[in-house]
């Protein structure tokens, strides 16, 4: 049985005192897979504030997490292997449907994002959910859409958005996700690339870029388990001599993997 990336920490670092009817709770059954009831309780809590840019931008994490799952890309030998992660002979044919429903609540985070930062440039709300949208619009880039190159500018506005946010409160700890994974990236690019692009605050230290998601696991809060995601597959990729563990969802209690209809 193949190991997924996801299963080897969910549930176990889930959000602790997550709220039934809010973003935490959206996010915890988000982790968990069960993307239909992410979408079901984010619908509720848009509904009583439908201008907040914020939910937008996990909804539109959701029909990312939805459509990384369908097709195979949670999976740990994909995350880790270069050679799957850029190969582009394989077919890989995205849910229209679900690639629609991601774009438009990209838009949305968009459309709400910006009307608040041009009253006010430094709310740090609006570049959050500014930061998440391009996050998760580069990852369909790169991994739905197999187009890396193109979505490293994408990547820059997202980093850009985590520079501003954290230059205004260096406690937002979830922006360092970004920072973390923008120095981590840049430091795994050729050469040749590195020189032809440049991300704010960004040396291409993986080291730092490692540093950054381990403070995220230790302080953050929506980002903390999706972190140490990415610190495991960070450690299977340098092959680290520690297996991560994986977690049998129905010995352990946790809810089994929902039919997607």
């Amino acid at each position: 049985m193949r190991t997924q990336a996801l299963a080897a920490i969910l549930c176990v670092s889930a959000l602790h005192a997550a709220e039934p009817n809010g973003i935490d709770g959206a996010l915890q059954r988000m982790y968990n897979q069960d993307y239909q009831a992410a979408h079901e309780i984010l619908d509720r809590y848009i509904a009583t504030g439908p201008a907040d840019p914020l939910p937008y931008a996990f909804r539109a994490s959701a029909y990312l997490f939805y459509e990384l799952d369908r097709l195979g890309i949670l999976e740990s030998e994909f995350l880790t292997d270069d050679k799957q992660i850029a190969e582009k002979k394989k077919k890989v044919s995205p849910d229209p449907v679900n690639r629609e429903k991601f774009v438009r609540a990209v838009h949305d985070v968009e459309t709400r994002a910006n009307e608040i930062l041009k009253a006010n440039p430094n709310d740090l709300q609006a570049l959050f959910a500014m930061c998440i949208a391009q996050g998760v619009t580069t990852d369909y880039m790169a991994f739905v859409e197999k187009k890396q190159f193109s979505s490293l500018s994408v990547a820059k506005r997202s980093n850009s958005y985590a520079q501003r946010l954290l230059k205004q409160d260096p406690k937002f700890y979830d922006a360092y996700l970004t920072a973390g994974i923008s120095e981590y990236m840049i430091g795994s690019l050729p050469f040749f690339v590195k020189w032809l692009v440049h991300f704010d605050n960004v040396d291409g230290s993986k080291d730092r870029g490692v540093e950054r998601l381990r403070l995220v696991a230790r302080e953050g809060h929506y980002f903390k388990p999706f972190s140490k995601i990415m610190l495991s597959i960070i450690a299977l990729r340098r092959s680290v001599p520690r297996k991560p563990a994986v977690v049998d969802r129905t010995g352990a209690g946790l809810p089994r993997k929902p039919a997607v209809p």
